[in-house]
């Protein structure tokens, strides 16, 4: 085993930002590796249930990444654009 799966064993994800959407989720997903984060996406199968409580599809980076992959987020504009008639 190498040191780097060792830290993978070890490592914590954290969330660092939530969508309604698996596509919203994957596009910051792929955002976020582009700048060098590694992230997944968690929570898609129930994002799209229409209930009391639907689910949100989490972006989860390594703990160590988490500031920066804010910091990523922030710098993209996430609300659907406004269209005019």
């Amino acid at each position: 085993m190498t040191d780097n799966e060792k830290n993978l064993d070890t490592a914590n994800l954290v969330t660092v930002a939530e969508q309604t959407d698996e596509l919203s989720a994957s596009i910051v997903v792929s955002v976020l590796q582009d700048a060098g984060i590694r992230a997944i996406a968690t929570g898609g199968f129930t994002s799209g249930f229409r209930a009391e409580a639907p689910g949100m599809v989490k972006i989860k980076t390594f703990e160590e990444d988490a500031q920066r992959a804010r910091q990523v987020i922030d710098e993209i504009k996430m609300d659907p654009p406004v269209f005019d008639d």
